[in-house]
């Protein structure tokens, strides 16, 4: 097996979307409005639980397969979403952590 990352990753979703000539249909709205979907399905999983049930949730089979899928459907958007604008999401999101450590030092640090 090859070493995943995310520009490979990207990729093969790219080479899937234009293989069914759907690359016509991502446009940046049409990913948002499929990201929002794709965690709501995500989100409707843990709705109803209690904190103790949401943090063994991965212990059922069948719920854990559930999530793991609604994960996978909200990284595919965001990462088609990221290629479309140009966005590198692991740059993003480090300069959002450093951005973040600024703002919110750690109390009695700084």
């Amino acid at each position: 097996m090859t070493e995943l990352d995310v520009a490979g990753l990207q990729r093969r979703l790219a080479q899937f979307a234009e293989a069914r000539n759907w690359e016509q249909y991502h446009t940046p709205k049409n990913l948002v409005a499929a990201l929002s979907v794709e965690a709501s399905e995500l989100v409707e999983i843990f709705q109803w639980l209690t904190p103790e049930e949401s943090a063994r949730v991965m212990a059922d089979p069948d719920t854990a397969h559930r999530v793991r899928d609604e994960v996978a459907d909200v990284l595919a958007y965001l990462l088609q979403l990221c290629e479309v604008l140009g966005i590198d999401a692991l740059a993003a999101l480090s300069a959002k952590i450093d951005r973040n450590e600024e703002r919110f030092p750690v109390p009695g640090e700084g």
